[in-house]
């Protein structure tokens, strides 16, 4: 009597664990960088400023990890938390993009930045930023990275600045 009712309760018992651990699984399925839900508290879509005019673009938590991903391996090395080694007058801060001639503080902006480095200024090439040829990152993984930039410029604590607070 007791092993039927092992053998007729079992596969349900298995059937409602799976379905429990599929459910509280989703960020880990889609491979979400936990630095994304947990700092940027990010878990569904966002739109992030295409132009500075308006137009906006929609990118997903995954998308966001994998911008964090190309910045982990491209650009950490000049630019940690937001900072820039090299010229810490000029950080990643959102006032900082904003301010540089022509602005970055939107995707396109900063795309162009990466594409073709210019100082601070807009005035003349700098050398100090490695330039992102197309065929080194696509147009999408740039603007993966620019959109994870920018996201962390507006809710990453310390992002860019010169003293990092809790």
């Amino acid at each position: 009597m007791l092993s039927r009712l092992l053998v007729r309760y079992i596969p349900l018992f298995v059937v409602i664990i799976l379905v429990i651990f599929s459910r509280s699984l989703p960020a880990q399925a889609a491979n979400i960088d936990p630095y994304i839900a947990r700092y940027l508290h990010i878990t569904e879509q966002i739109t992030v400023d295409l132009d500075g005019q308006g137009n906006t673009k929609e990118f997903s938590p995954q998308q966001l990890s994998n911008g964090k991903q190309l910045f982990a391996s491209n650009c950490i090395n000049c630019h940690v938390g937001g900072a820039t080694l090299p010229d810490p007058e000029v950080s990643l801060s959102l006032t900082k993009l904003k301010q540089a001639t022509p602005p970055r503080d939107n995707i396109n902006g900063l795309v162009a930045f990466m594409r073709q480095p210019m100082t601070y200024d807009g005035s003349e090439e700098t050398y100090w930023c490695r330039q992102v040829a197309p065929s080194v990152l696509s147009q999408q993984q740039v603007e993966s990275l620019a959109a994870f930039v920018l996201t962390a410029a507006k809710k990453a604590p310390g992002w860019g600045t010169e003293v990092f607070s809790n």
